[in-house]
């Protein structure tokens, strides 16, 4: 899909709130509502608007502990890798994975409640037999974080 200039500053608003409405951001890219709205859907259908999410407050909900975890597997046969990937997608403390080059081949974003909850996952993290080296950092505090994409520039 091609963007133009209202597309792109329709992104970066959606960015920032993602409850505004098409009225709202119809007078902030100086079109009427209905077009507004049309373009908007068409972002949604052509895929460049992939969802709208809460941001939650993980402190508030009890979930202060922010930890950046590198994985190295001891194999690296599709199975395993597969299988690796699964156990990730249920453990509900990993909010993200990434395959990663370098020493590692995965980081991952965990977030719990506190120590014994952390010391708890990383027991079922150590049980899975394709995993060789886990090496952890724990977030002290956040710079930034859910910064909106530079859609201007893109």
């Amino acid at each position: 899909m091609k963007l133009d200039r209202i597309d792109r500053q329709l992104l970066s608003l959606l960015q920032k709130d993602a409850r505004a409405t098409a009225a709202e951001l119809a007078e902030k890219v100086g079109l009427s509502a209905s077009p507004c709205a049309r373009r908007i859907r068409q972002l949604e259908q052509s895929g460049l608007i992939t969802g709208l999410h809460a941001r939650l407050s993980r402190e508030k909900l009890g979930l202060s502990i922010t930890v950046f975890v590198h994985v190295r597997l001891s194999q690296h046969q599709e199975p395993v890798v597969v299988s690796f990937e699964k156990a990730v997608e249920t453990m509900s403390e990993v909010i993200s994975c990434y395959t990663v080059s370098g020493s590692f081949d995965y980081l991952l974003h965990v977030v719990v409640k506190d120590l014994v909850a952390y010391e708890n996952w990383v027991k079922r993290l150590q049980r899975l037999s394709m995993v060789n080296t886990i090496d952890s950092s724990f977030a002290i505090r956040s710079v930034k974080e859910f910064a909106p994409l530079d859609v201007q520039s893109s």
